[in-house]
């Protein structure tokens, strides 16, 4: 099980895995969407907003930080 961390304030995720090693970190993310049976990390530069990670829903917890 891994666990994906969402900064509202800082803009910024972290997905950890289950001994809490970092496997990703990203800056400006506006938003991490839930999809279809997973999570979209989505990052922006330059007011252009793109998907730059998915993971499955399944196998991951989401916790957000406000």
């Amino acid at each position: 099980m891994q666990t994906l961390v969402f900064n509202t304030t800082e803009r910024t995720v972290e997905v950890l895995n289950e001994n809490a090693d970092i496997l990703y970190r990203y800056s400006n993310v506006p938003t991490v969407k839930v999809m279809d049976g997973f999570y979209e990390v989505i990052q922006e530069e330059k007011l252009i907003k793109y998907p730059v990670l998915r993971v499955p829903i399944a196998n991951t917890n989401m916790t957000i930080i406000k």
